[in-house]
């Protein structure tokens, strides 16, 4: 699809929604549906205000809270993505993807023992979230627990193979546990999957492998 075609797509979305809330001004998921469309476009501003008012219908919205959050935090916002998070899990303190998300907020923050924390709730809640595996990885291998980081990549690949995240981030997992070899399979297998390797660790990876 070209991307006038999908704009002129979202575009008509957008208006239809639009339409919608105007039609339905209390409905929660036309409003939520909106905010979600002005996201994939690139209308943060309008995201926001149309999933706080979406939380205003119905604050107990515990997807609109984790959706807030990530807008949040893709702008870097990250005190305010911490919140959203926080009230999804005071809505339902089961929420994987609440605890997983303030895992990664914690390691942007620098905090791997609060970042470890969440993300082992969040994979204990549901042992199927690739996504928490991958960032767990990460989170040892900040705080130097080598072998626990290479553990958690390995069941990260196990539940996805094709996820180039996944393949990356055991090839660093197998760096620091000087398997080098393995590590170069998998960061050549992370590239075919179109996942931009850092140069540096290829270049770091070349000189162990001589």
């Amino acid at each position: 699809m070209s991307d006038t075609r999908e704009q002129e797509d979202s575009g008509k979305v957008i208006a239809e929604l639009e339409e919608k809330c105007a039609d339905f001004p209390e409905s929660v998921v036309a409003h939520h549906q909106l905010g979600m469309v002005y996201r994939k476009v690139g209308r943060i501003d309008d995201a926001i205000r149309e999933l706080k008012r979406a939380l205003e219908i119905d604050p107990l919205a515990v997807e609109n809270h984790i959706n807030l959050g990530a807008i949040y935090f893709d702008r870097g916002e990250l005190d305010l993505a911490q919140q959203a998070n926080e009230a999804a899990l005071k809505i339902d303190r089961t929420t994987a993807q609440a605890h997983a998300n303030l895992g990664l907020i914690y390691q942007q923050q620098g905090d791997a023992e609060k970042a470890i924390a969440s993300y082992v709730e969040a994979t204990t809640l549901d042992p199927d979230l690739v996504t928490a595996w991958i960032n767990l990885t990460s989170a040892f291998i900040m705080a130097g627990e080598n072998e626990k980081a290479l553990e958690a990549a390995r069941k990260g690949v196990a539940l996805d193979e094709t996820f180039p995240m996944a393949q990356n981030n055991l090839a660093v997992a197998l760096y620091y546990v000087q398997n080098y070899q393995e590590a170069k399979a998998h960061a050549d297998k992370a590239t075919e999957l179109g996942y931009a390797v850092d140069p540096r660790f290829i270049d770091a990876l070349s000189n162990e492998l001589g």
